[in-house]
């Protein structure tokens, strides 16, 4: 059995629910700008990629021109209300503390903007035990490009091939090919199996207490 030092989690859809509050913050926006503001469902397929393709998916088409004000509305509303309901899926706190336990290296990588993103572990995670916690940079390419995964695996110096990459949709497993991790994709997230396995997944979780056999 293929044995892995580390783990890069994904953030939104993989450690925490945060789909209800994303959507409120989008929709706060659009709404404000007059437009419509869309249904849960739909931000399934929004998220993943960062903000500014958050806003620019959400917007109709002929409205674009309104993404810097939009970003700056759903920015400000979020701010205030990320934690409304968002949550841990169940398991997950479980997952990481054992994980730690055996000693094995855990980071987090997101799309999410750098700030957000050490805001939501350090509330999620008072007592974490991630030792690289990373959301998007201006300076930085975003996920899929394989760029800032590889960076943390130099700075925690751990091989990639020795990384279990674990994430819920195509952009994730995308990322972790690139970098040469093994691809695994979370069945309690935001995308569905085919998508995953479309996008290069070798294997298939079902719940957070599953991660703990493949170490």
């Amino acid at each position: 059995m293929r044995r892995f030092r580390a783990i890069l989690f994904d953030l939104d859809g993989t450690l925490a629910d945060t789909l209800a509050d994303l959507a409120n913050a989008v929709n706060h926006a659009l709404i404000t700008l007059g437009c419509s503001p869309h249904p849960l469902p739909a931000y399934r397929y929004f998220v993943g990629d960062g903000a500014r393709n958050l806003i620019l998916r959400a917007l109709p088409a002929d409205k674009s021109t309104l993404a810097e004000e939009a970003l700056e509305l759903m920015r400000v509303y979020y701010d205030e209300h990320c934690f409304d309901q968002t949550r841990l899926y169940p398991g997950v706190s479980e997952m990481v503390d054992e994980l730690h336990r055996r000693g094995i290296t855990q980071a987090v990588f997101s799309n999410k903007p750098d700030l957000f993103t050490k805001r939501m572990v350090s509330h999620y995670f008072p007592h974490a035990h991630f030792a690289i916690v990373r959301g998007q940079l201006p300076h930085l390419p975003i996920k899929p490009d394989p760029t800032v995964a590889l960076q943390i695996a130099a700075e925690l110096k751990i091989k990639p091939s020795e990384w279990l990459y674990l994430g819920d949709t195509n952009t994730d497993m995308w990322t972790a090919c690139a970098a040469g991790m093994f691809p695994v994709g979370a069945l309690w997230g935001f995308r569905d199996r085919e998508e995953l396995i479309g996008a290069g997944a070798q294997k298939l979780v079902t719940r957070p207490e599953e991660v703990l056999h493949l170490f």
